[in-house]
């Protein structure tokens, strides 16, 4: 089999080239003989604008069967994707168009689909090394210049593969997936999943807690960001029975809540499976699929991922090693240098700890760690505490700089409440320099395209509350 990212999806599509792939509320069925002809006209269409294996390829679009197919059709042609954010302005888009120069931008996918219909379908697949780029994913860049994470056949292969198999998936399958297409989780998880099992995708545009609640019935897997499940659990229509038919519920790309968690399970009897992924490595851990999943824990590292707390302590920054990590940041030699250890480990930035069994448990990013009066404040431990408190939905604890401290601790509290009274119930229970000396209540945290709450713009907004 060729190292083509396309030929190893392909290879689990159904002998039967007439079931369905994509089942769209209110549109006919796209089946996977019409996703592969489809990929091979627009193929062809690449091939007749002069796109060259390794030329990039980006896409600025809304979801769409017509994104997935250009997908494809770009690993056909042994081109390298490029998806962009259709929130993104265009100053934005101009940043990633000046660094990666692609050979094409496209901002119509159904146009450009279409318009394939006058070629003939091309079956070729390029032949590509496990080393050739597949695709750039660029960070989010709260804290400086956007980074092209370059990922390859060879490192979405392995990871597809692993995630296929821990997660049990089998051709009877149905997924839901109402996730964005510009991103590693609904892009590479969750597509590469009902790919490689050949299975249906109950196909949704965009997150609906009422549509989707209307089609769990028809579907066994569910993947998410922690945002779809707090507003499922506001649904009064979330109950044993409508979750009867489905198998499975994952989240990611953002902390759920342990409270959440335990909602979750007691409204439905399902136990979400929680894991842990970035850019840089598609996914790194998960709880497992038979066991006990943990409430804030997000499980084992995938085999072949060695995993590792760095600086000697019970908690630190996570270093991994695997097949699935980035090759580098896209043109930054020394960026890239900056963020591997000399004995091969990328340094991820998140800090976590390792239990006795084994199990992840992550306290947030190293870039968030307050130093207050010299003393090292995780948010996360404050957090925690906040989000038991009465009145508060969600927290975000963040570092302001501080006259007497260098940082001073405070809450952004989604919710109402009494600000005196919260830090009193915190005091009896956290050391004096973790207490949060000021909390700030808002109607909503911010929070990015995949539900992360943006704490470098909560920082900047609250900057001057000790001035």
């Amino acid at each position: 089999m060729s190292g083509n990212l396309f030929s190893l999806l392909a290879s689990g599509f159904p002998a039967d080239r007439t079931r369905p792939v994509f089942r769209q509320p209110g549109a006919d069925d796209i089946s996977y003989g019409d996703l592969e002809t489809l990929a091979a006209r627009t193929a062809a269409a690449l091939r007749a604008a002069r796109v060259q294996p390794g030329d990039r390829v980006a896409l600025q679009v809304e979801k769409s069967v017509e994104a997935v197919v250009i997908y494809l059709a770009v690993l056909k042609v042994g081109a390298v994707f490029l998806p962009l954010n259709a929130a993104y302005t265009p100053s934005e888009v101009q940043y990633f168009l000046d660094d990666a120069k692609p050979a094409i931008f496209i901002q119509d996918a159904q146009g450009f689909v279409a318009g394939a219909w006058d070629l003939a379908p091309d079956p070729r697949i390029e032949p590509r090394g496990a080393d050739d780029l597949a695709s750039i994913i660029y960070t989010s860049g709260t804290t400086g210049r956007s980074k092209g994470a370059m990922l390859t056949h060879g490192a979405l292969a392995a990871n597809a593969l692993a995630l296929h198999e821990a997660w049990g998936f089998t051709p009877d399958d149905v997924l839901l997936h109402a996730l964005p297409t510009f991103h590693v989780h609904g892009l590479f998880v969750a597509l590469h999943c009902a790919f490689l099992s050949g299975c249906p995708m109950v196909w949704l545009n965009r997150f609906d807690e009422a549509a989707v609640l209307e089609r769990l019935s028809g579907a066994t897997v569910m993947m998410g960001v922690p945002t779809f499940y707090t507003r499922l659990l506001a649904h009064p229509g979330l109950t044993r029975e409508a979750t009867a038919h489905m198998r499975l519920f994952i989240s990611g790309s953002a902390p759920l809540l342990e409270s959440a968690f335990e909602a979750f399970e007691t409204r439905t009897g399902h136990r979400i499976l929680e894991r842990y992924g970035m850019s840089e490595a598609v996914i790194i851990t998960t709880n497992p699929l038979e066991g006990e999943r943990k409430p804030g824990s997000v499980g084992f590292p995938l085999p072949g991922v060695d995993l590792r707390i760095g600086g000697g302590e019970e908690t630190g920054v996570i270093e991994i090693r695997g097949p699935s990590v980035f090759s580098g940041y896209w043109r930054m030699p020394e960026k890239t240098a900056e963020e591997f250890t000399a004995d091969g480990f990328f340094i991820t930035g998140d800090v976590g700890r390792l239990d006795a069994d084994g199990r992840l448990w992550i306290s947030g990013r190293a870039k968030d760690l307050i130093i207050s009066g010299g003393y090292n404040v995780y948010p996360k431990e404050v957090e925690l505490l906040l989000d038991e408190q009465p009145g508060v939905r969600e927290s975000a604890v963040i570092g302001i700089p501080h006259p007497d401290f260098g940082e001073g601790v405070v809450a952004v509290v989604e919710g109402r409440g009494d600000e005196a009274a919260l830090i009193a119930a915190l005091r009896g229970r956290l050391a004096g320099y973790k207490t949060p000396k000021r909390v700030v209540f808002v109607e909503a945290l911010p929070r990015n395209a995949m539900g992360k709450v943006q704490k470098a713009l909560l920082r900047r907004t609250y900057a001057g509350l000790f001035a």
